[in-house]
């Protein structure tokens, strides 16, 4: 059962379309698999919808002798809006999208269909691929973590998002399935690891730091790598 979530904050700021491309898609995807948040989603659009609409109501709000002629011009403008534009909507189907890493197979959420993401580039048991979202200092990316594998104690500069989209692993806060959604920042040092191996996505807004042994040489090139 999904246990961590976007914040109430994070879920009203996505149904008001103000989160920028990558916690946008990032909430998306947990959304979409989480029946909590779908729920949770459902009620704020509907009470930005009766926002909306109230608004609306006390603009027409003249007196008696003016409504009729406000009410006859907006539906004038609306309709030479509606026909004015001949453009035609794209409808499409949504093709099921399969990225193979190291011999295991995962279909990626709808949300990522898509968006193009390169090659995965392998080290270790770690392989990571980039997803091409041009969103300043925001990177967004596809995790892979081998079974058995790690990444070395950390804590980090900035935030760092995990979604996990397939497999498991756990940490020194607990363990994780399918549609976790978890936000970590400084205030923050964690061991992940996984038994059989997990495919994630993620997105950082700065560099990781690693705290021991090590892994304490690729803090010089951390904001190289994140």
């Amino acid at each position: 059962m999904i246990k961590h979530h976007p914040s109430e904050t994070l879920l009203t700021e996505y149904c008001s379309a103000s989160l920028s491309a990558s916690l946008s898609l990032a909430v998306s995807i947990h959304v979409d698999m989480c029946p909590v948040c779908q729920e949770k989603v459902a009620k704020i659009e509907a009470s930005n919808a009766d926002a909306l609409f109230s608004e609306d109501t006390e603009t027409f709000e003249q007196p008696v002798n003016n409504q009729s002629q406000l009410l006859e011009e907006f539906d004038m403008n609306v309709l030479d809006l509606i026909t004015a534009d001949d453009s035609v909507d794209e409808v499409y189907e949504v093709e099921p999208v399969k990225v193979s890493v190291n011999d295991h197979n995962y279909q990626l959420p709808r949300a990522l269909t898509r968006i193009s993401h390169s090659k995965f580039t392998q080290v270790g048991k770690l392989a990571r691929s980039r997803v091409a979202l041009d969103d300043g200092a925001l990177r967004s990316s596809l995790l892979h973590i081998d079974a058995g594998g790690e990444i070395p104690e950390h804590t980090h500069t900035g935030f760092e998002i995990t979604l996990l989209l397939d497999g498991e692993f756990c940490d020194e806060d607990g363990h994780y399935v399918p549609g976790d959604f978890i936000w970590q920042d400084g205030r923050h040092q964690h061991t992940p690891i996984t038994k059989d191996g997990c495919l994630c996505f993620t997105v950082v807004s700065s560099a990781l730091h690693f705290n021991k042994g090590l892994s304490k040489l690729l803090n010089p090139i951390g904001n190289l790598i994140y």
